[in-house]
């Protein structure tokens, strides 16, 4: 009978220890705000877990802390305590279960999985280009941004590319994360479900300014999108068309920073990842392969377009991305903003 109460009292105890443990870990806010449809299934899957984890806290702690407390040594009692075998049932017992639960959140991480990697067929798509240490955004219709715009519940496929290491989409609020590599296009879906502006952060190690590498992502109406969609056409068309004439220096400071070119190259002669716009142009630049090289605007348009073709002496080959992607007039612009530099 005594036996009997004190099971009871700890079955008791174990279901309040988990409760509290439960909406303790969820006071904490762990978790960011969920933003898309994908962080359903597995908000879902990290509740269970946590759970999982607060019944297991309380099935181990509670009968510890009870026996140190009802079932200590008394005081004068130098007896030894009873001598006990193993039990081979409760040992089958204590091994089977955590077995089938194993298993069991296996067969629901696939599932979620599954949910998280459906496909629309209607999905938009954006390519997305990571390099040390900045992303760039290029929409089908030819224009590019360093922010990421996407339309509220409507699935985009993101296609994805690094030009250097291996970097790491990730926007917290939509929970799944994808790796990019050299060499290979990935996919990540993602269908945004709340207005707002988040960040996407790279989670992958890749070089000195790693924590510095994030860009703003809008998540905006469909009418707003529509609305900066076209806003963005009209604006690349108005600057093809400026780029045709006359190369512009503001123009070529502006690519400047909307390109990444500042991550890597300062303007004020200080040392950076690559080598200092001040004073470059008509300068004589040694080279790697011990040579030297007049920095004329063939060699900065060649080293825009191909920078490893030729190799600044110091600096190590394809550390610099290729930026083919700028028009002609694009790259007469930034030559011109170097030219100013003096």
């Amino acid at each position: 009978m005594q036996n009997k109460k004190h099971f009871i009292i700890i079955g008791i105890l174990i279901l309040v220890v988990s409760v509290v443990t439960y909406y303790g870990i969820l006071a904490l806010n762990l978790l960011p705000v969920a933003a898309a449809v994908q962080s359903q299934p597995i908000d879902w899957l990290f509740d269970l877990e946590f759970k999982l984890i607060s019944f297991f806290f309380a099935v181990i702690m509670v009968p510890l802390v009870y026996s140190l407390i009802f079932f200590r040594q008394k005081e004068g009692d130098d007896s030894d305590g009873p001598h006990v075998e193993g039990h081979t049932k409760l040992e089958l017992v204590w091994t089977a279960i955590p077995l089938i639960i194993v298993i069991a959140l296996g067969i629901i991480g696939a599932e979620n999985l599954k949910q998280v990697l459906a496909v629309d067929p209607q999905a938009a798509q954006v390519k997305v280009v990571g390099y040390q240490w900045g992303w760039r955004f290029e929409y089908p219709e030819g224009f590019t941004s360093t922010k990421l715009y996407l339309p509220v519940d409507k699935q985009v496929l993101l296609k994805m590319e690094s030009l250097d290491v291996i970097h790491s989409f990730w926007v917290p609020e939509f929970r799944i994360k994808q790796d990019l590599v050299p060499g290979q296009i990935t996919e990540y879906r993602i269908t945004p479900s709340l207005i707002g502006e988040y960040k996407v952060r790279c989670a992958e190690i890749c070089g000195n300014e790693h924590a510095y590498m994030e860009s703003p992502v809008v998540v905006v109406s469909q009418e707003d999108y529509v609305a900066w969609h076209d806003e963005q056409l009209r604006l690349a068309k108005e600057a093809e068309l400026a780029s045709a004439g006359k190369p512009d220096a503001g123009r070529g400071q502006a690519l400047y920073v909307e390109s990444g070119c500042k991550a890597c190259h300062s303007v004020d002669g200080s040392k950076g990842v690559g080598p200092t716009w001040k004073a470059l142009y008509m300068s004589s630049v040694p080279l790697a392969d011990g040579t030297s090289v007049t920095a004329d605007e063939a060699f900065l348009a060649e080293s825009i377009l191909n920078p490893s073709a030729k190799v600044v002496a110091g600096y190590n080959a394809n550390a610099m991305p290729s930026f083919s992607y700028l028009k002609e007039g694009q790259v007469n612009d930034i030559i011109e903003y170097i030219k100013s530099l003096k």
